[in-house]
């Protein structure tokens, strides 16, 4: 919906919050909306606020017009325009100068944040950052990174315990919702929602030729896992029972920490943090799956058995040129391992297609794993070039009509594979963690192998009262594509394992 035009600004210090891109964003969104609360701006979701901060997407070529759509909006309803975020990260200067109407400020910047829209607001301009290769802020070692001096990390602030507060911000946390003595996370939350994203790391270490995130991301870094606990119990007293586990690869968790198997521990720890119903781990590299954590995963009351595996291709000879792991026989194989423990695991994965030099024969070898995969939820990704990546180089770069095409076609089989997936699943029964109260004995949801936003949804009946929140044992009934119909087994509303 386009922003309003010629409408005066609303009062001094009034800021609106726009969030674009992965749940990755919406943790950094609370950062800055707790930091901006704290000092005084007043967070509304009018569209005359005098401040309009968008936090932006640069991942690919459709979200950088989506955010570049969203600035110019803003700035044509008559708001001062502030861009954060990662395409404000990645081109800094450049975008400043193609957008005039709007600020563009740095993750360095979000510490400061609130000063930093206190000079927007007084029209004092400051000189957009210069874009540099964040990968060199981090000693190259993982093992040196948990002393080395950080810049700042969006997501990841964790200050020391201060006083009660007004306004949600810093130091305005519940009774009991971090240690007395220990950390208190710096968000406000934008979502009233039974779910939110709990970010355990960011940044990434691997070198995908297609892939640019890491430069403006950075270096792997974990969170510690204090720190990750601290914030799922202050989730928890906001109402939070269901913890979306995100990073830029979350299967590296704890490797600069000293421990590669750091997330097999944090796992049962998360789900145990009363009143957390369901803990779902997404950005799995499969790659650095092993059988530990494929055993967490599938044996731990609270965690849900979904895997989210970044397979982007399964032709070999794709994947070497993407630098990457693996092959369709390996893939299914690991497959077979995760449902060899449980059947009823439930799987995404995401796939590029008209990679430069991608064949007939490797695109037929990719619709044959997805054939044979089961997966239950399947991103379809045309390629496109993205500046300084060593793909962007490549030779045998595909026609973009062609790469169109290909994308189509396999959107297509796609979703007639997820509908035959979804419809394997009638007479299963499975855990619906309830978001809304539909009316009529109606409720939606989504179940373990449904994540939010991407995997579909489950409609539940259930002639007695669901709270929004609860997690429900309900029996598939139906399917519609990749979303379920399910009838509420009797006194089913309870934590606990979802399958």
């Amino acid at each position: 919906m386009p922003w309003s035009h010629g409408k005066a600004l609303a009062g001094p210090r009034t800021v609106s919050l726009v969030t674009l891109g992965c749940a990755r964003n919406e943790v950094d969104s609370e950062e800055l909306a707790g930091r901006l609360t704290e000092a005084g701006w007043t967070l509304t979701e009018d569209r005359d606020a005098s401040v309009v901060l968008v936090n932006t997407c640069g991942f690919i070529e459709a979200a950088k017009h989506e955010s570049i759509g969203d600035l110019l909006d803003a700035a044509g309803g008559g708001a001062r325009v502030v861009a954060v975020g990662c395409l404000a990260e990645r081109y800094g200067d450049q975008l400043a100068e193609a957008l005039p109407e709007a600020q563009v400020l740095s993750f360095d910047d979000y510490t400061d944040i609130a000063t930093r829209l206190d000079d927007v607001l007084a029209g004092r301009r400051r000189p957009a950052h210069q874009p540099r290769d964040r990968r060199r802020l981090l000693p190259l070692a993982p093992a040196g990174r948990a002393t080395a001096v950080q810049p700042h990390v969006p997501g990841h602030a964790m200050p020391g315990p201060g006083p009660a507060g007004p306004g949600g911000g810093i130091t305005d946390l519940p009774p009991g919702a971090a240690p007395a003595s220990g950390p208190r996370t710096i968000r406000r939350r934008l979502d009233g929602g039974p779910v939110a994203p709990l970010k355990i790391a960011s940044g990434c270490d691997r070198r995908c030729s297609f892939c640019a995130i890491p430069a403006f991301r950075g270096a792997f870094l974990s969170r510690p896992p204090a720190d990750v606990v601290a914030e799922a119990e202050w989730l928890a007293a906001q109402g939070v029972t269901e913890l979306l586990l995100v990073s830029e690869n979350s299967t590296s968790y704890g490797k600069d920490l000293g421990d590669l198997q750091a997330l097999d521990g944090l796992l049962p720890e998360l789900a145990a943090v009363p009143g957390i119903a369901r803990v779902r781990v997404s950005y799995l590299q499969p790659a650095e799956m092993r059988p530990g954590l494929i055993a967490v995963m599938t044996s731990t009351p609270g965690v849900a058995t979904y895997f989210d595996l970044s397979f982007q291709h399964a032709s070999g000879s794709v994947l070497r040129a993407m630098r990457r792991f693996g092959d369709g026989d390996r893939f299914c194989a690991l497959l077979d391992q995760i449902r060899q423990v449980c059947p009823g695991a439930g799987v995404r994965s995401n796939f590029i297609v008209g990679f430069p030099g991608e064949t007939p024969s490797d695109l037929a070898e990719l619709e044959r794993f997805l054939s044979q995969a089961r997966l239950d939820a399947i991103g379809v990704f045309g390629y496109s070039d993205e500046e300084g990546t060593a793909a962007a180089a490549l030779p045998g770069q595909l026609d973009q009509g062609e790469i169109d095409r290909r994308a189509d076609d396999l959107s297509d089989l796609a979703e007639e594979l997820m509908a035959q997936r979804a419809a394997d699943r009638v007479g299963s029964t499975v855990d619906v963690l309830v978001e809304a109260d539909l009316g009529g004995q109606l409720y939606q949801g989504r179940a373990a192998h449904q994540a939010p936003e991407v995997d579909g949804v489950t409609s539940v009946r259930s002639p007695a009262a669901l709270a929004v929140g609860s997690l429900v044992a309900a029996t598939v009934t139906g399917s519609d594509g990749v979303d379920l119909v399910a009838e509420a087994l009797p006194a089913a509303a309870r934590p606990g394992q979802s399958h």
